[in-house]
């Protein structure tokens, strides 16, 4: 293998693949990125076995080859490095030469042979989506799902299809965000899987080139997504994910309408008098008004209150004051509504987007 590679193209590559190398490997062959020459073009790839990434860019190619360099050195290496250009060579399966102006490095390295090949897609189902639709439901589902949690099946995003309907899912037993678009799917295909959070998280990293598409193509137990000059591909997570339709509740015919800043405002107030970040905040609802309340033992209490359109009879609950920031973040308009039953059951936040925020109420102290 030989090439000459722009620096700033090489580092470009390296910025969008990095995050895939696992920091604890399963496998010591996980800690090296695969380098392979091929026609114009020089294509990395790093995978911890669940989510793979391959990316290329355009190079000039004197000899095709390939070899997998220890990422992190070769990372690092390439990050410290000031010429314009690059030049790579091999003059083994197992050893490359890196030359950049006057400055010359030997590495040493792993054949291809002993790199995990990438899953072959043949006969999959693949469809094109527009990359801010897809973006927006990652982002506004994923932070309410589970980053440490025994249940496997939490720590990833459910996206299910049914023709012309698909639904987002991400839930940590707390919270719960569902979020719904229109997407055209073949007429009577319907499908349901799990994304591992790391393999969302990527994808929304990839998406960040607005007014394009992207081709995802989709597997019982896998997924590819491809975009620009980027292939991600993840396994999916097994298990049953919970029956959210049992979970969430049905909209009020009479719901309480929040501005919504105001309230992010108030609760970053009170929640600075919660003991930690697992404390509740008490919320009282009265006629015409929201009282928000605190107390930190030590540090004090926090009153607050709003303006609210309520009629009802007093009403008592308690609820994570960051989970409840949170849900407002990823909520959308000035004003959301908020469906209450009554103290001990789930609070339905909802705006114009017919997205679905579930948050759990606390025990009252």
């Amino acid at each position: 293998m030989k090439l000459v590679i722009s620096r700033l193209d090489l580092l470009n590559l390296i910025t969008k693949i990095q995050a895939v190398i696992p920091s604890k490997p399963a496998l010591p062959v996980l800690n090296n990125v695969l380098l392979e020459a091929i026609d114009d073009q020089l294509i990395l790839s790093a995978t911890d076995l669940t989510v793979s990434m391959r990316a290329y860019t355009n190079a000039k190619v004197e000899e095709q080859g390939s070899i997998a360099l220890p990422a992190k050195k070769f990372f690092q290496l390439v990050r410290e490095i000031t010429t314009p250009q690059v030049e790579i060579q091999t003059t083994t399966s197992e050893i490359a030469l890196i030359n950049a102006g006057t400055s010359h490095f030997k590495m040493s390295g792993m054949n291809k042979s002993e790199f995990p090949t990438l899953p072959d897609f043949e006969g999959g189902i693949s469809l094109m989506l527009d990359n801010s639709l897809l973006k927006e439901m990652l982002v506004r589902s994923s932070f309410s799902a589970a980053r440490d949690d025994n249940r496997q099946v939490l720590k990833g995003i459910l996206f299910q299809y049914r023709e012309k309907l698909a639904t987002f899912v991400g839930t940590d037993g707390k919270r719960l965000a569902r979020l719904f678009a229109d997407i055209e799917f073949g007429e009577g295909q319907v499908g349901s899987y799990v994304l591992p959070l790391k393999a969302v998280e990527e994808i929304i990293a990839l998406l960040d080139v607005k007014d394009q598409k992207s081709k995802l193509t989709l597997l019982p137990d896998k997924i590819s997504i491809e975009t620009d000059n980027i292939l991600l591909i993840t396994k999916l997570l097994n298990g049953q994910y919970p029956d959210v339709d049992r979970i969430i509740p049905q909209k009020s015919a009479a719901p309480v309408a929040l501005h919504r800043e105001e309230l992010i405002s108030l609760l970053r107030q009170v929640s600075l008098f919660t003991k930690d970040q697992s404390s509740a905040v008490r919320f009282t609802l009265t006629s015409g008004e929201l009282h928000l309340a605190a107390m930190g033992g030590d540090i004090g209490e926090g009153k607050v209150s709003m303006v609210a359109n309520y009629g009802g009879p007093h009403l008592e609950m308690a609820f994570n004051p960051h989970f409840f920031i949170d849900i407002l973040r990823h909520s959308k308009d000035e004003v959301v509504q908020l469906s209450f039953i009554d103290g001990y059951n789930p609070l339905l936040i909802t705006d114009s987007t017919n997205a679905h925020f579930v948050l759990m109420p606390m025990r009252l102290e």
